[in-house]
């Protein structure tokens, strides 16, 4: 464990709570120099992030990966013993609003469709009374439109950008725009979050949050998601067997040991 990171398979986490990392975003903002990325690590991350060089290098050079689906929580205490906070990254952004308003720092929007940008800064300004909403852009830009979209962030002044383009896109314009990006100093990658701030998703009840089920009640609502989660039984058994050959591993050790 290097800083409180921990290997899960073939990706990370960092074992943080609420509190901790919104800690490290304060830090990012009053002593960072460059901008510093806040990805969501879930067990869907293990199928994908692997697979693909680029994402991979931007997952393993993270500032902070948020322990964002329960699934990891489980692997966590399963593997190093340790019981750690679910941070998903769907709330984490109201975190980072209450820190942009309360240092007064500006932040710019850029992701989802143009109505549902519009409502989401809609809904943070008036959740923040306080918070500037620097500028926004629909996530419907050109590769042509980047010089523009960079500039428009550039001079607005924010040092705080959320990018909703959906993962691993929204991972990988980090990766390629970083060193463009004058002022920014926190890039939170959110998905679809704008959408449940935009109030065109609905977010599970607070039951099924408290109990971790979030994404059954999601899976419920959103059929189609099936897909996507089918890996989770896949991914638990993967920790399973991690489990095991750790024990293992441990147990030839002792062996000699004696």
């Amino acid at each position: 464990m290097l800083n409180g990171r921990l290997k899960i398979l073939d990706i990370w986490v960092d074992a943080v709570g609420r509190a901790e990392a919104a800690a490290r975003v304060r830090c990012f903002l009053e002593d960072g120099k460059r901008p510093h990325c806040v990805f969501a690590s879930n067990p869907e991350k293990q199928f994908t992030v692997p697979k693909d060089p680029v994402l991979y290098d931007c997952y393993e050079r993270a500032d902070l990966l948020l322990p964002d689906g329960i699934g990891m929580v489980k692997a966590v205490k399963m593997l190093y013993g340790l019981d750690i906070e679910r941070v998903p990254g769907s709330e984490f952004i109201f975190e980072i609003c209450r820190i942009a308003r309360d240092l007064g720092k500006g932040v710019f929007v850029y992701g989802a469709k143009e109505e549902v940008n519009a409502k989401s800064c809609e809904v943070l300004a008036e959740r923040f009374p306080g918070l500037r909403i620097a500028g926004r852009a629909n996530g419907y830009l050109k590769e042509e439109d980047m010089p523009e979209l960079i500039r428009e962030v550039n001079t607005s002044g924010a040092e705080i950008l959320f990018v909703a383009l959906g993962s691993p896109k929204q991972e990988k314009w980090f990766g390629r725009y970083k060193n463009q990006l004058e002022n920014v100093k926190v890039v939170q990658c959110i998905g679809g979050t704008l959408d449940t701030i935009g109030g065109t998703v609905k977010r599970a009840p607070e039951f099924w949050c408290r109990h971790n089920l979030e994404w059954f009640y999601r899976l419920m609502a959103e059929p189609k998601r099936m897909g996507r989660q089918r890996v989770l039984p896949l991914f638990a058994w993967l920790v399973l067997l991690e489990r095991v050959k750790m024990m293992l591993r441990l147990g030839h050790g002792n062996t000699k040991a004696s």
